[in-house]
């Protein structure tokens, strides 16, 4: 009956944020601990983000973590197009907190059967920023594992709209990779101030959505691919996907850390799962 349910939203009948409610998406059984701005970071609460992904890639018989990514149905995880080279054999690996811990209670990997970049991934331009990973099994709900809910196409968030960015990114600019997932709170810069000359001018599009800016350290390098969680109708949103920042640091001041505004691509992802 789920299947049936979410198969008749994607084929048109309403948009795919309507599968939400037969998910269960977006509630997670573990609430995050939201704080205050925190330099850094901080340590988020286990299974807090259940839809966080560790996207990892094979090397020499051992699997490191690359990218973040967000598990939005039961074998389909939402990514960056940058994240993804043809030559990697990847997994994406579920329920994770501590990337050091071998065997996680409540984490589990899993292969992945077809990678769908935007066909208008443009690498020089940093547009279109966005890839769907469909996993090679289904996976079962539970404490540690859920699913984020997708944005109705078209929404756009006011100007600091609280969100977080979630990942094990750098610490700080040049820093160490975090091994226990972070989490910090990045409100949203609206598009006509992002866009300003002195912000991120012509970089930034219509189609994406930028977040921090003020000189607090958020956002680097390794949380890429993975979301900007924002918490609407008392339920969270995948609004964002981590895709570029500034050579500068971290979420350097008027350098706040630019996202693919995943309501822009609601359609495209909508006919990309119905039809693989």
């Amino acid at each position: 009956m789920l299947g049936a349910l979410c198969l008749a939203v994607l084929l048109g009948y309403g948009p795919f944020a309507g599968c939400r409610a037969a998910y269960g998406c977006g509630q997670p059984a573990v609430p995050p601990v939201l704080g205050s701005r925190v330099v850094g970071g901080e340590d988020a609460q286990a299974h807090s983000w259940p839809w966080q992904v560790s996207l990892q890639y094979n090397r020499y018989e051992a699997w490191y973590h690359t990218c973040g990514g967000t598990l939005i149905a039961p074998n389909w995880v939402l990514t960056a197009a940058h994240c993804i080279s043809s030559s990697l054999t990847y997994r994406v690996v579920l329920g994770k907190q501590d990337l050091l811990v071998e065997d996680e209670p409540g984490s589990v990997a899993v292969g992945v059967e077809k990678i769908i970049v935007h066909e208008k991934w443009n690498s020089f331009f940093i547009i279109n920023d966005i890839a769907l990973i469909k996993l090679a099994q289904e996976v079962q709900e539970s404490e540690s594992i859920q699913p984020a809910c997708l944005p109705p196409a078209g929404l756009t968030l006011e100007n600091n709209y609280p969100c977080y960015i979630t990942g094990w990114g750098r610490l700080w600019t040049n820093g160490p990779l975090a091994d226990v997932l972070q989490q910090a709170l990045l409100p949203v810069v609206d598009y006509e101030t992002c866009s300003q000359r002195d912000w991120w001018g012509s970089n930034v599009r219509t189609t994406m959505v930028c977040a921090g800016g003020d000189g607090v350290v958020a956002g680097c390098n390794g949380d890429s691919g993975g979301p900007l969680n924002c918490q609407r109708e008392g339920l969270w949103e995948v609004d964002g996907i981590v895709s570029f920042g500034s050579g500068l640091g971290c979420n350097t001041v008027k350098k706040p850390t630019v996202f693919t505004r995943v309501s822009a691509y609601i359609d495209w992802i909508n006919e990309k799962m119905s039809t693989n």
